[in-house]
């Protein structure tokens, strides 16, 4: 939802009411508005992808990086920060500027800026208890599936069930389980069909398990965290939204088709920079790609290696990995010239990832063909690969949509509105992909009975 966090899904709802006097009848109204939504959401964003900003770029055909300083614009149209973000920011500011000068060439890769400006101790965007998740009191920075409806939970509760049954475990194991409304949903969901999870949570930012244990205390359920991976694991493990924000490394082909890596020096407060790949880095790329001058990109290494680690204490089961990406043809497609670095700060998406380190959210998409290569090298089964849509609609999304009982109006326009976010092919449906990964699991899997695009990576 991150990708989608500026539909303004309240133009729908006010279409809706007086097209509901129109036509005296408020599902008709509600689709119509709907519609009428959608279709003004698709109008603004071709505006803002036509108009935005294009990041600076600057070349070096030596190794010492280009260091010129280019002030990096702040996006326009986010909102004014408040005294005590303000003051973070400063202090995330500092301490980055401060790890550039104790480099040689005041310089450090794009990777490295990114972990320190999410992950820093006591500093970073997801350790550091800013509101990422909207609540009564905060509107957070994005809208995650799960927080959507919990008909959504309860589809994917179907393949975490199949899964378990087939390992012979009750273990659920989740990576970054935010607000904890997906933890809520799958339990509840698995308790009605007689399972009763050992639910484990890895979660790096205290203010997220503070709020998880919150919510999930009211199960009374079997419910730990962790701070790390387990030595062994039999059961169903769960990433939602986890691989797109691991630090990437950032490329550009320069104009002479050697490889670039693009990093970051002191600016104001930061400028982009660039030097010439290593050759690992060239070698992995070059495998990938051909050479396209001046076309900008993103590899995930760490993905990677997380799906690595996965194939070391995975001993039976399978890893569910719910994100936004594309096979490789796609993510490395000519048209996509500027990869798909995408930052998110109070609703608004932005691709400018320079400005307010610590204080949004810094992703990029996920290239599937990778992780199932990671995955069998492994020696992991892929065991499905398909859209969102599709693995929802497998998992029963529609016949539970349909049993859930809203009898208030606004509720009803509510779900519907969900409804579409999650399965519309020009929304999260198409965008979002699934893919399982597992050891010792026997396919088929309820999620892939129709649709699996295995054969597309």
């Amino acid at each position: 939802m991150k990708e989608l966090a500026n539909k303004p899904l309240l133009t729908s709802l006010l279409l809706a009411l007086p097209l509901w006097l129109i036509f005296d009848n408020f599902v008709v109204g509600a689709i119509l508005g709907l519609l009428a939504g959608f279709f003004i959401t698709m109008c603004i964003s071709l505006h803002r992808l036509k108009h935005a900003p294009n990041p600076p770029t600057q070349t070096s055909s030596s190794m010492k990086p280009n260091a010129e300083v280019t002030t990096i614009p702040t996006p326009a149209g986010l909102p004014a920060l408040e005294a005590n973000s303000a003051a973070h920011y400063q202090n995330v500011v500092a301490a980055i500027q401060e790890k550039l000068r104790q480099q040689p060439d005041c310089f450090i890769t794009f990777e490295t800026y990114m972990e320190l400006a999410l992950y820093a101790p006591g500093l970073g965007y997801y350790v550091a208890g800013s509101q990422k998740f909207p609540n009564p009191d905060a509107p957070g920075d994005f809208t995650t599936a799960p927080e959507l409806t919990p008909v959504y939970g309860r589809a994917v509760a179907q393949q975490i069930a199949q899964v378990l049954r087939l390992s012979g475990s009750n273990h659920v194991l989740e990576f970054g389980a935010g607000s904890g409304a997906l933890a809520f949903s799958i339990i509840t969901a698995l308790r009605e069909m007689g399972i009763e999870p050992q639910y484990t949570i890895i979660e790096v930012s205290a203010e997220l398990r503070e709020r998880q244990g919150e919510r999930l205390n009211k199960l009374e359920a079997d419910v730990q965290w962790r701070d790390n991976l387990p030595r062994r694991f039999e059961g169903c493990v769960v990433a939602n939204e986890v691989l797109d924000a691991m630090p990437v490394s950032v490329f550009r082909w320069d104009e002479n088709g050697q490889l670039m890596e693009k990093g970051v020096t002191l600016g104001t407060p930061f400028s982009w920079a660039e030097r010439p790949a290593s050759q690992e880095l060239a070698e992995t790329i070059s495998s990938r790609m051909p050479p396209l001058p001046g076309y900008t990109s993103e590899v995930n290494l760490r993905a990677e290696a997380w799906v690595g680690s996965l194939g070391q204490w995975l001993q039976k089961g399978a890893a569910i990995i719910i994100d936004y990406g594309f096979p490789r043809h796609e993510y490395y497609h000519p048209q996509r010239v500027q990869g798909t670095l995408m930052c998110h700060f109070r609703h608004h998406a932005h691709a400018e990832p320079l400005v307010y380190a610590g204080l949004q959210d810094i992703t990029a998409h996920v290239d599937f063909t990778a992780i199932a290569d990671a995955a069998l090298k492994a020696k992991l089964d892929v065991l499905g690969y398909t859209s969102q849509a599709r693995f929802l609609i497998n998992t029963g999304f529609v016949n539970q949509l349909a049993q859930t009982t809203e009898t208030d109006a606004l509720d009803q326009a509510r779900l519907m509105a969900s409804a579409q976010t999650l399965l519309s092919e020009a929304e999260m449906g198409e965008l979002f992909k699934v893919m399982v990964l597992g050891r010792e699991i026997d396919p088929p899997l309820i999620g892939f009975e129709r649709g699996d695009r295995r054969h597309r990576l």
